[in-house]
């Protein structure tokens, strides 16, 4: 991928954000992957958004370098988040991939996520901040000033693990209060091999 790769990719995240409603909070462009983080404001809004992106920036990429075909490999892969407990391990989880890839030393040198702009280096329009990054701000420090000051001490090894198993495996990551909630409301598995709604049971008869 070339620079142009990137800035069309971004370009395109960015209006269809804004046409479907969805908050972009933390994002990182990868060489062969992406991460997002969003707040929709429906299932279909995200659902749209991803299938949207993939068939613009398919498009572009096939006719900017003389290829055919399909470009990612399968569906996008989600997980629902308690905001609560989990958004800012999520901002880290993403804007720390360079990092953990080798690429760069630290989160601030990669061009292409919203890190820079999540601690108050540049402007990102496309960036809304989270309610509960928003939260981290006091009498003393800014949000971006305390968002910054996270990364001075290393993600727990469990929950990293947790947030990617639960991204490739599709079920929400949260208390027992709010998967119970997220079982009630969608078919969503709730951990690997458990489903969100527990199969009806069949009645049997005596003979």
């Amino acid at each position: 991928m070339v620079e142009s790769d990137y800035q069309i990719y971004l370009l395109h995240l960015r209006e269809l954000a804004d046409k479907l409603g969805c908050e972009v909070h933390a994002y990182c462009l990868m060489t062969n992957h992406v991460h997002l983080l969003l707040t929709p404001p429906s299932v279909d809004a995200c659902i749209a958004l991803m299938r949207n992106l993939g068939q613009r920036y398919v498009q572009y990429f096939n006719k900017r370098h003389g290829r055919t075909g399909t470009l990612w490999e399968g569906r996008f892969r989600s997980c629902v988040t308690e905001s609560a407990r989990y958004v800012l391990a999520c901002y880290r989880y993403i804007e720390m991939n360079p990092v953990r890839a080798g690429m760069v030393g630290t989160p601030d040198e990669y061009p292409w996520s919203s890190h820079r702009a999540n601690i108050g280096l540049r402007t990102d329009v496309m960036v809304r901040p989270h309610v509960e990054y928003l939260a981290l701000g006091g009498a003393a420090n800014t949000p971006a000033h305390s968002y910054r000051q996270l990364y001075g001490t290393a993600m727990d090894e469990a929950l990293l693990r947790r947030i990617r198993e639960a991204t490739n495996g599709g079920y929400p990551i949260g208390g027992d209060a709010f998967l119970s909630t997220v079982a009630g409301t969608a078919k969503r598995r709730l951990e690997p091999g458990k489903a969100g709604r527990p199969a009806k049971k069949k009645s049997k008869s005596n003979p």
